[in-house]
């Protein structure tokens, strides 16, 4: 069976935060998205669900609920996962993301992978690389490139 509905693509995002309304506004500020509908839980008025169309991707949100599973970055520490946001000018949604209230991980920087990349992490702990195509390098290129500038590196865990 395909998937047959084009206003959802097959994989697509969804967070968990704590204060979803105030998530919403930064997604709108830092990343330009555009609310497509959220619903709430009336007598609280907590967001159950609500989606976002972030650079013509979908990022589904909700309040984070304990009783349902639902833990955002806050209540677990940290995350371990990376959203990345490929965009047309990182330069501009990056600074524009930092002044909405997000915390510079990575600076901007052109990679030796051909993209220019950095790394934030919004108000509410999920963390974003942002980036913008600077050339086509092909895998072997891209391998050559990290072997170059990184001799007889050791990417182990500090775990091991």
């Amino acid at each position: 069976m395909t998937h047959q509905n084009p206003e959802y693509p097959t994989s697509s995002v969804y967070l968990n935060v704590r204060d979803a309304a105030k998530a919403i506004e930064f997604y709108q500020t830092g990343f330009g998205a555009t609310e497509r509908y959220r619903l709430t839980d009336t007598p609280t008025g907590r967001i159950v669900h609500a989606e976002l169309e972030i650079e013509g991707g979908l990022v589904m949100l909700a309040e984070e609920n304990p009783i349902w599973g639902n833990l955002s970055p806050a209540a677990l520490g940290g995350t371990p996962v990376t959203l990345c946001l490929i965009v047309d000018n990182a330069d501009l949604i990056f600074d524009r993301a930092v002044a909405a209230g997000a915390t510079v991980k990575m600076p901007l920087a052109d990679q030796f992978y051909g993209f220019r990349s950095g790394n934030l992490e919004d108000p509410f702990g999920h963390r974003w690389m942002i980036q913008h195509q600077l050339e086509t390098v092909s895998p072997a290129e891209m391998q050559n490139r990290w072997d170059r500038m990184t001799p007889g590196a050791n990417c182990a865990t500090q775990s091991e």
